[in-house]
């Protein structure tokens, strides 16, 4: 009995003296690489799909294609606009093809994609994993966060989930599925690098950086986590880069794929303002503690903020309580708000906090910028801009100047026999002071057929000059 009794007490003595050590082991220890992702991606593959999409391209012929060709997106080349007009000349038809990814989110058929991957198509294919092949329709689009829903007639398709890339972690690991370079149901893994990215691809830019391989192919194709749930949107690559891969956040894609599919078109609320982050430099000069907020530099007239009393120079900080640190965060916050919700919006202006309600609109479908610029050309062969604070100064005129810029000169007519050219600035027709597109625009209509018009340029600071046109 004694020896039982003292093999007894030095048992529970090891267990004492090592309690310590076990107690300092946490329960969620750091799990490095798993063992394997072989069962994830034997369940995710039947979800992802390869797309191949087919336009009809008008110009250029095989010289062009030949030279410019991006048989798998990615950025225009440089000197397209230089070369462009040399091939044009003797425009020939001719059919692009292209390859992306994309995945089911129901049994019937429906399927997300990049915008830029069905963009123009005339004909949409969707391969699924046991090669069975089907025309799609697209259902709608959204440029501006890059994401498509397409649809094939199917039934009782394996689909994928999504998960919440808000609840996701920086060092996660996540699973890529797609069809890089045309290579059907790839998958390659790596972990989250980064959130909230921005890469200059629009108003909305929040992206997650992942060093999963992603390649040309890739886009539209999903960024799944552990659990197999969507996480992202596989997007973009740095081309110059390696291992940097961004994708659309969940969180983001699932409220605009629900509006596709409800009304094939997706609403944003508006705000009507043109800002820029506070800078240490704009929060000394408005006595603001901290450099956060967005200034306000231009207020859309009869825009909501317009009408709500916002001014150029104000500092919005804070949305519905929420904090703006950035213009991303303004944009994010407006552009996921309803149209026609009313928003509480803090401000400081002249160095006191002010607030006002906005009773937010539509976003516009073009940006307000883009309508200081004529459609096309004019009757005599301008392509004319609105004159800006920010082109006076790339130009080398001065800020507060008024007029309107040539940016462009339609080859063989009447306007490409002057001497005027690119960056010049009209400033009147006929001794009229012209300030807008719009007040350009009536002159004209004003003028009848066979009228004399004299248009007054401006070069640089000094050179002056006029060119004189009959109205067609």
């Amino acid at each position: 009995m004694k020896l039982k009794y003292k093999i007894l007490f030095a048992v529970i003595t090891i267990c004492l003296l090592t309690l310590p050590a076990m107690a300092k082991t946490k329960p969620n220890a750091t799990q490095m690489v798993p063992i394997s992702f072989a069962e994830l991606a034997k369940q995710a593959k039947p979800g992802v799909v390869n797309i191949q999409t087919v336009k009809n391209i008008e110009g250029g012929g095989r010289v062009y294609k030949h030279f410019f060709g991006q048989p798998y997106g990615g950025k225009k080349d440089p000197l397209e606009d230089f070369f462009a007009p040399f091939f044009n000349q003797q425009p020939q038809s001719r059919k692009e093809s292209s390859l992306g990814s994309g995945f089911i989110i129901s049994d019937d058929g429906y399927i997300v994609t990049n915008n830029h991957v069905i963009k123009d198509a005339d004909q949409v294919k969707v391969i699924l994993h046991d090669k069975t092949e089907y025309e799609a329709s697209i259902m709608g689009t959204d440029p501006m966060t890059d994401l498509a829903l397409i649809k094939i007639k199917a039934k009782n398709l394996k689909h994928l989930k999504f998960g919440s890339s808000h609840e996701t972690e920086v060092g996660s690991w996540v699973v890529a599925i797609g069809s890089p370079f045309g290579l059907e149901q790839t998958v390659t893994a790596g972990i989250v690098s980064a959130k909230g990215r921005i890469i200059g691809s629009g108003p909305y830019d929040d992206f997650i950086q992942t060093d999963a391989s992603i390649n040309p192919g890739n886009s539209g194709g999903p960024l799944l986590n552990l659990q197999g749930e969507v996480i992202g949107i596989n997007t973009a690559i740095v081309r110059s880069g390696q291992g940097i891969g961004f994708a659309i956040p969940s969180d983001l894609a699932t409220g605009i794929i629900d509006q596709l599919t409800e009304q094939k078109t997706v609403s944003r609320g508006w705000m009507g303002v043109a800002m820029q982050n506070v800078t240490q430099e704009l929060a000394k000069y408005y006595g603001i503690k901290e450099t956060k907020g967005v200034y306000v530099a231009k207020v859309f007239e009869g825009d909501p903020a317009d009408k709500a009393g916002i001014k150029i120079g104000d500092v919005i900080f804070l949305i519905n309580d929420k904090p703006i640190e950035s213009t991303r965060d303004l944009s994010i916050i407006i552009g996921s708000s309803s149209v026609g919700e009313t928003v509480k919006v803090k401000f400081i202006r002249e160095g006191k906090e002010k607030m006002v309600k906005i009773k937010l609109a539509k976003r516009p479908d073009q940006d307000p910028e883009t309508k200081e610029i004529i459609k096309g050309y004019d009757p005599f062969g301008f392509r004319l801009k609105q004159m800006n604070a920010d082109l006076a100064k790339k130009l080398g005129f001065p800020q507060d100047i008024k007029g309107l810029v040539v940016i462009d000169i339609e080859p063989g007519s009447p306007a490409s026999k002057t001497s005027v050219r690119q960056g010049d600035l009209l400033i009147e027709v006929n001794r009229h002071r012209i300030t807008t597109i719009d007040g350009y625009q009536q002159y004209l209509s004003k003028t009848n057929k066979g009228g004399v018009l004299q248009l007054l340029f401006r070069r640089g600071n000094s050179h002056v000059f006029v060119a004189t046109f009959e109205k067609p």
